[in-house]
């Protein structure tokens, strides 16, 4: 990485200098800002390890707690980031936007490290191993069952429900977040062996997706997880009122509702003639397929989606998602991705601890007026629905009338 020179003398800057460095102007120059210093990460984005685009989310703005966030040993990437270094805020110029979000992060601040200091962004490996250990019962039981009774349609229907249980696809969303291991290199390791190997999906592929979601959940344009838009669903208010004043129909979004499960089935699947032609090798995955979009979006599709704002960590990640009531049930099913809320604000802490600080997090939002959102898990799926309906037709609206 190339070294730029800082004097004895920091070069300072202003928040309205900064912003314009934002990868769409100044020779798409990509600057941000950790604890009041500024980075020039324009090379070095395409070098990241946690893929080009997550740290091109941030330039022109404050990425002091993504950065706290992503990373468990600061002390080694602060290394790094010295050769980044271009210059620090000046004086005058504020940490926060606003009173009302510097209360709000300063408390958050406090919160993550009376955290660190119970211990709870550590992982329990006996969890873990319990974990790893039946989900490959669970994938073994399933070839067993139709190696030993046979291809008739009971022991079939049985194999594939044990074959179709995602647990394997949460624990590697563990590896992936690095919070089974206290080193990044033995999770990415077996990451790869979960992901790669088990699952025939590359590793490195989900981790740059799913970072970038981290980064910016349910903003157009830097969350991937919005990229059917507008192929297929029309999401949030503005964007579908967007799409409607533009005389865009690429669906029928005003039906999206109804469609939402032909359109898993359509996705996943190649087209409906190959799922006639390969039932007994695609009906797994597209239950499996079928069940992870149903829980990883009924967190997010309910909630604010819209362009980037430039809000502060923590109400990005409160605005864009909700919990679903704890339960042995909920909390198995799920993956522990009930507690999305948990989950998005520490993304590197163990599962296991989720419900030890949901009460903490709760007690911050009622401290600052913010609704911390907790749904039954039939609630959740409906809302799903429901707000695909309102978006389609917000949609409707704009196409005819706007």
């Amino acid at each position: 990485w190339e070294t730029r020179p800082v004097s004895a003398f920091p070069q300072l800057f202003t928040w309205e200098e900064i912003r314009i460095h934002n990868g769409r102007g100044q020779g798409q120059e990509q600057w941000l800002v950790i604890d009041r210093k500024v980075y020039d990460v324009s090379r070095f984005s395409k070098q990241h390890p946690g893929g080009s685009r997550v740290i091109s989310h941030y330039a022109g703005q404050d990425a002091t707690d993504a950065f706290v966030a992503f990373h468990n040993d600061k002390s080694l990437v602060k290394k790094y980031l010295k050769s980044l270094l271009i210059g620090e805020l000046a004086p005058d110029q504020p940490s926060f936007e606003s009173n009302k979000k510097k209360s709000l992060l300063e408390d958050f601040r406090e919160l993550r490290c009376a955290i660190e200091k119970m211990g709870l962004l550590k992982p329990n490996y006996a969890f873990f191993f319990l974990i790893f250990l039946h989900l490959l019962v669970l994938d073994a039981a399933s070839w067993l069952v139709v190696w030993y009774f046979g291809i008739s349609l009971a022991p079939f229907l049985v194999g594939i429900a044990f074959f179709t249980v995602i647990q394997m696809g949460w624990f590697q969303h563990d590896l992936g977040h690095c919070s089974v291991f206290r080193k990044p290199k033995w999770n990415r390791l077996l990451q790869i062996v979960v992901i790669n190997v088990l699952k025939g999906l590359p590793a490195s592929w989900w981790n740059h997706l799913h970072n970038q979601h981290h980064a910016k959940p349910n903003c157009f344009r830097k969350d991937p997880d919005l990229n059917m838009h507008p192929l297929l669903f029309s999401l949030g208010k503005t964007l579908s009122m967007e799409l409607g004043k533009k005389k865009k129909k690429f669906m029928p979004y005003n039906y999206q509702h109804k469609y939402f499960i032909c359109d898993i089935l359509l996705v996943h699947l190649g087209g409906i003639r190959d799922t006639i032609k390969c039932f007994c090798v695609y009906l797994p995955r597209y239950l499996e397929s079928t069940w992870f979009i149903w829980v990883s979006q009924m967190n997010h599709i309910p909630m604010d989606i819209d362009y980037d704002k430039n809000k502060d960590w923590v109400s990005t990640q409160l605005h864009a998602t909700c919990n679903v009531n704890q339960s042995l049930f909920n909390d198995w099913f799920t993956g522990h991705l009930n507690f999305q809320i948990e989950h998005h604000l520490f993304p590197t802490m163990p599962r296991h601890n989720y419900w030890k600080v949901a009460p903490l997090v709760k007690g911050l939002c009622d401290k600052h007026g913010i609704e911390y959102k907790s749904k039954t898990l039939l609630t959740a799926f409906v809302d799903i629905l429901h707000s695909l309906k309102d978006s389609g037709e917000h949609w409707l609206e704009a196409y005819l009338h706007g």
